[in-house]
């Protein structure tokens, strides 16, 4: 079976490429290979950033989040000099810097909610989806709901004040590249120092960290994948000149087959301007809608090399209820946000821009709040203690 699914897997992914080159040349085709090795590397690492957060506010374990802080820093070291340097390298590598305000903050604040509730991000929905998890293929399902759903409201949260009138901030802007990686070291180191701290003092000792096994049948370290998905990240901008997104691909999809459905999203303020053209795309027509399949592939064709692609439908009443509700809740939230915890927080942060870090101070408070939730419907065991030495 999982030679089968290996081999429909390379046979779905060559599809995607091959339609996603018709519809808009190499370059497209090559954020699905970009997106495959992204599948390849979140799988066989296990990299979220749902469960690291879990981890970390309820028992004081912070490898997950310092994987976090060297993702981000070698995605920046990267980056940075690409949005410094693009025209003489021959890149438009522009970053994304957007604006904070009361939408972006509430909508951070919800998605954080969403994915503990749903039991993945944006990236972890498609990687573990992909992987063989049927209950992740109803939060998917959902998000994509609850992303179109939320377009349809944007009079009303699209003209929430700005802290900034509209205006990002940019590191880079502000201090040059020099001053800008200085200035995210700091930072990130900080926070890599803190939960050390906290775990060491919680617990007496660091959690050993597991090693890389297999390249091919995994699992890799969370060091491994950091530098995996530090790549991912740096080709994603060198050749569409963003940083990677996923959600705005959910809410296209989203907003296609509302289309197709006979609703009018056109009429609707989100949908117009160049939104409009990105409907008129399609789903092969859009690197982030590219990517996401890619994702899937790639995911797919690692759970089959670790041998251990095996969908369930045995699923409980909680179980769909709760993959439901959070998918929504994290669609909705997303696009008040300007995306999930990779469009916005780490898109946000290698880009230069302060929304990354205005998204993780409302992302984290929502994720709190979804653990809370998850501890009053009984969906994780007691937290593990160790007593300090």
């Amino acid at each position: 079976m999982q030679t089968r699914i290996l081999v429909g897997a390379g046979a779905a992914l060559a599809a995607v490429a091959a339609a996603a080159a018709a519809q808009g040349g190499a370059a497209m085709a090559l954020t699905a290979l970009i997106g495959a090795a992204a599948g390849v590397a979140l799988y066989h690492a296990a990299f979220g950033f749902t469960a690291a957060w879990r981890r970390f506010s309820r028992e004081g374990r912070g490898a997950g989040l310092r994987a976090q802080m060297l993702l981000i820093g070698l995605t920046c070291l990267l980056t940075f000099p690409m949005m410094a340097f693009g025209p003489a390298m021959g890149l438009n590598a522009q970053g994304n810097i957007l604006p904070m305000g009361l939408a972006s903050a509430l909508g951070a604040f919800l998605f954080g909610v969403g994915m503990q509730i749903g039991g993945g991000c944006a990236s972890g929905t498609l990687f573990v989806a992909g992987g063989g998890s049927t209950r992740m293929v109803v939060v998917l399902i959902a998000f994509v709901a609850g992303s179109v759903w939320s377009t349809a409201h944007y009079d009303v949260w699209g003209a929430w004040p700005m802290l900034n009138e509209r205006r990002g901030v940019s590191l880079l802007a502000e201090f040059g590249l020099g001053g800008a990686l200085l200035a995210m070291a700091l930072a990130l180191g900080a926070i890599w120092l803190v939960s050390a701290w906290w775990e060491k003092r919680r617990h007496g000792a660091l959690e050993p960290l597991r090693p890389t096994a297999s390249l091919l049948a995994g699992p890799w370290s969370l060091a491994a994948g950091a530098v995996a998905l530090a790549l991912v990240g740096a080709a994603t901008m060198a050749v569409t000149g963003r940083p990677w997104g996923v959600t705005w691909g959910f809410a296209l999809w989203g907003g296609l087959g509302a289309e197709a459905l006979g609703m009018d999203v056109r009429s609707w303020s989100y949908w117009g301007g160049w939104r409009s053209g990105a409907l008129d795309a399609g789903v092969f027509g859009v690197p982030t809608s590219v990517m996401n399949l890619g994702i899937v592939c790639g995911a797919m064709a690692a759970a089959a090399l670790a041998g251990r692609f095996a969908p369930t439908l045995n699923l409980s009443t909680r179980d769909v209820l709760t993959a439901i509700v959070g998918g929504l809740i994290m669609g909705w939230g997303a696009r008040m946000a300007y995306g999930c915890n990779i469009g916005a927080y780490l898109g946000g942060l290698v880009s230069g821009s302060l929304h990354g870090w205005w998204w993780l101070i409302f992302g984290y408070a929502g994720s709190l709040l979804g653990v809370r939730v998850r501890g009053l419907l009984a969906m994780d065991p007691p937290p593990a203690r160790t007593a300090p030495a």
